[in-house]
């Protein structure tokens, strides 16, 4: 075998090598960075859930969670059940909201039953029933958390997006967006309607909360159709549920 050879295996060798170093450094720290991935993910939903039950930091603007040191012992304190409904049965879980809405969704379209995660809790003598949604805005994934009563009417709601023009689509998670939802009620003549997020909407002030309607955000039509969209096609997933509180 010629010098030349014997350099050029050396090289392809070496750079095997190298891959096989990173590969393994990568991995390993994948591996380290897991708990503290989970850990996150953990705080963002619980911070997610109080929100949308009125369980949070904010002032009369601002939109501000339960602070990452506090969210765990105000998640025990006010929420008492966390459950789960899969077809016809229902059960508590108290890891249910780690479930993955966005597999849980793509479990249905292949026809089988998905996992629907239900949060129940319980602030100043009330009961709240909180359900995270997920669907397509404009450009990607928005998502959310609806707290509703036993009647459906919505007692609070958190939006979120992955991609939403700033200024326009990414309003969705504003204060003045999301406050509007509060007290409309997803029913009309005992049948479930959703909520809409109307141009055409003639009430400003958002008075009227059996219309079914909110107003929507100037330009963005399409994100706000989408928020519509998710609330429509999601929550009427747990109808069922809701009917067996009468």
């Amino acid at each position: 075998m010629s010098k030349k050879t014997d350099s050029n295996l050396y090289t392809v060798l070496f750079a095997i090598g190298m891959v096989l170093v990173v590969g393994a450094l990568l991995a390993f720290t994948a591996s380290s960075l897991r708990p503290m991935i989970d850990a996150n993910k953990r705080i963002e939903k619980q911070q997610n859930i109080l929100y949308a039950m009125g369980v949070n930091e904010n002032d009369e603007t601002s939109a501000t969670f339960v602070s990452k040191d506090k969210v765990a012992g105000e998640f025990t304190k006010y929420i008492t059940k966390q459950l789960v409904i899969e077809g016809e049965n229902i059960s508590e879980d108290e890891k249910a909201y780690l479930i993955d809405v966005k597999k849980q969704q793509a479990l249905a379209k292949e026809g089988k039953t998905r996992k629907l995660p239900l949060f129940v809790g319980e602030k100043e003598g009330k009961t709240f029933y909180i359900a995270p949604i997920r669907g397509k805005g404009l450009w990607d994934a928005i998502w959310g958390y609806v707290a509703m009563d036993k009647n459906m009417v919505v007692q609070g709601v958190f939006f979120d997006h992955k991609g939403e023009t700033p200024g326009l689509g990414a309003n969705i998670k504003q204060r003045f967006f999301m406050d509007d939802f509060t007290g409309e009620d997803l029913m009309s003549n005992g049948q479930f309607k959703g909520i809409a997020v109307s141009k055409s909407n003639a009430d400003p002030k958002n008075e009227d909360k059996n219309d079914n309607e909110v107003d929507a955000i100037a330009g963005a039509t399409i994100t706000g159709d989408g928020v519509a969209a998710m609330i429509k096609t999601e929550l009427k997933l747990y109808v069922p549920y809701f009917k067996t509180l009468k």
